[in-house]
This record gives structure tokens, sequence and C-alpha cells, in this order.
């Protein structure tokens, strides 16, 4: 199931980059020929590249590709090596949570207050932030169910190589 909303989420990040690229293009088409431009566009931008960072984060967590020493990790200990991989994930555990708390903050305080940005066109705020929000909880989920498996991995005897993250994709 999580696989499902992982995909999801990818593919509405992707609908979100097309979108950008939409959108700033036709931005700056209306700029040169008719010395206009569409209302409010830094505000959808903006709004369009959280969505497009954040919710592939889930996904990108679970094929264990975000950015890593591996040429310091290769020359450890195989063991302690996986003991590493265990500690990065239980420490962006903990990290992500005061980011979910912050998210969670702002997200409902948009909603309750109808925040919106001033322009032409009044935007709300809340898409972004519940956006936000939901790409790192959905990271947070991904990185526990990942520890748990991990640890589990670990305690049975085997291994959490490279192998294993190909076989996850």
């Amino acid at each position: 199931m999580l696989r499902r909303i992982e995909r999801l989420l990818v593919d509405l990040s992707i609908v979100s980059v097309l979108g950008l690229g939409l959108l700033i293009t036709a931005n700056v088409v209306l700029r040169a020929a008719f010395n206009s431009g569409i209302p409010d566009s830094t505000v959808v931008v903006a709004e369009l590249m959280v969505a497009a960072v954040v919710l592939p984060l889930a996904a990108t967590t679970a094929n264990r590709a975000h950015i890593a020493v591996e040429f310091v990790a290769n020359q450890l200990p195989p063991r302690v090596g996986d003991g590493l991989i265990v500690f990065g994930s239980v420490f962006g555990l903990i990290a992500l949570t005061p980011l979910i708390y912050a998210g969670w903050r702002e997200a409902a305080h948009a909603l309750e207050a109808g925040s919106f940005f001033f322009g032409e066109l009044h935007l709300p705020k809340w898409p972004g932030r519940v956006i936000f929000l939901a790409g790192m909880v959905f990271c947070w989920l991904r990185l526990l169910v990942m520890v748990v498996d991990d640890i589990r991995t670990l305690r049975s005897g085997g291994r959490l190589s490279a192998d294993k993250t190909d076989e996850a994709a």
C-alpha cells in the first residue's frame, strides 16, 4: 500500500514539474510578446516547487537514493556499515519529527485562519502547507518501515547490502 502511495506522490511531483515548465514558459512568452504575464506566477511557481521537491521524498528514501558518502562506509566492516545505515535512518526519523510538527502547525493555521497570498488572485496558502506536511509524513513512515525491516534483517543475521535496495525498487 505504501508503494502505491509513493508512486502517486512521484506522479504528482512529475505533474508539478511539468506544470512549472508550462507556467514559466507561458509567462516568458507573454512577457516577451505581449508585455503581460500570468497573475501571481511567482506564488504558483513557489507552491509547485514545494510539491516537486517534497512529494518524491518517500520514494527516494525507499530506494535509498539519498546522497551518501560511500567511500568511507565501504572501508568499514560490513556489520559496522549496516549499523550506520540503521543509525542514519533512526537519525532521519528524529530529524523529520520537528519538521512534521512545524508543518502541522503551519497547515492547521493556514486552514483555520483562511490565510492567502497577497496578489491579484488571492490564492490560499493551505495547499502548499498540506503538500509539505504530506510529503514529510510519508517520508517519515517509509523511514520507520525501513528501520523496522533493517533491524529484523540484522537480527536474523542478514546484511543490508545494495542488492536489497535493488529488490525494493
